[in-house]
């Protein structure tokens, strides 16, 4: 017994040491940083406490950035699962070809999201523009990209179409291991598929939603590559009667804010989206827990 602990102990070290010295030890270290001058630059800093912090919410950037981010992310959690859902629904039906079709709508996933970026900001800036010239189709003449109203459910848009091939895999594995037989039963019994799909797909496979909506969450919180390539935070607009960037989410607030040599602001922004993303997270998946037990 106590070999074997020692050889497990030992498989575990490695993955145990890079995690303390790749997460813990920097958090730690950003959380003193977040509390003091630091710039980036010079070697000495001064304490200077929580006035970092204090200071930050009378940054109409930051609170218009977190807004936006907020906004973002429902609209993400809706479209991506919605999406998603939908998908996975016609790649577990009888339908020919659902393996290619599987395949198919997995693949976005893949490319990077810088390189996503890029390409879409050509598809929204370039091609669709010059449809919308050539065919006379006004609400394709003026990019989505340069309008601040548009701009998020354009770059939600893009988000949902990269990342909706993940997230159905998650609901085709639940899909798969409910027994057939229910929905058959279900079928003969007169009931339609979309009563069917309401009363007994969607209640067997609720802690695949439970992931689905902590991983969406998630990750559109913390989005910054495709922001920085498909917008860079553009256009302009105004909030609390100063100018921002339109499409500017947090995790790129903070990444301008270290680039400006502010470092200590920067880590106490992320510092706060670290305290606001657990907290959420943590009464999301409590509340998709209980609806579990629910059901």
């Amino acid at each position: 017994m106590k070999q074997s602990r020692i050889v497990n102990a030992l498989f575990i070290a490695p993955c145990l040491i890079a995690f303390v010295l790749v997460i813990i030890v920097p958090f730690f270290f950003g959380l003193y940083y977040s509390m003091t001058d630091w710039n980036g630059v010079r070697d000495q800093v001064q304490f200077v406490g929580l006035s970092n912090f204090k200071d930050l919410f009378t940054l109409p950037d930051f609170l218009y950035s977190f807004v936006i981010t907020i906004a973002f992310t429902l609209i993400n959690i809706v479209l991506v699962n919605f999406v998603s859902f939908s998908l996975s629904l016609i790649v577990t039906s009888k339908i020919r070809f659902r393996n290619f079709f599987r395949a198919g709508f997995f693949i976005p996933y893949l490319i990077g999201g810088i390189v996503l970026g890029y390409i879409w900001q050509f598809i929204l800036n370039s091609i669709l523009v010059a449809m919308g010239t050539k065919y006379g189709l006004a609400f394709l003449q003026v990019s989505y990209l340069s309008r601040p109203e548009t701009v998020i459910w354009a770059m939600s848009a893009v988000n949902t179409w990269q990342y909706s091939g993940y997230i159905m895999l998650i609901y085709v594995a639940a899909i798969q291991g409910i027994p057939a037989s229910l929905m058959e039963a279900a079928e003969i019994d007169g009931a339609r598929f979309v009563s069917r799909v309401y009363h007994i797909l969607m209640p067997m496979m609720a802690n695949a939603f439970t992931i689905s909506l902590f991983l969406t969450l998630t990750t559109s919180f913390k989005q910054f590559d495709m922001n920085f390539t498909l917008t860079n935070g553009g256009p302009a607009t105004r909030f609390l009667d100063t100018p921002v960037k339109a499409s500017q989410l947090l995790a790129m607030n903070i990444f301008n804010t270290a680039t400006a040599n502010r470092m200590a602001e920067a880590q106490a922004k992320a510092v706060i989206l670290f305290v606001v993303l657990v907290v959420v997270s943590l009464i999301q998946v409590s509340m998709s827990k209980k609806k579990e037990i629910e059901l």
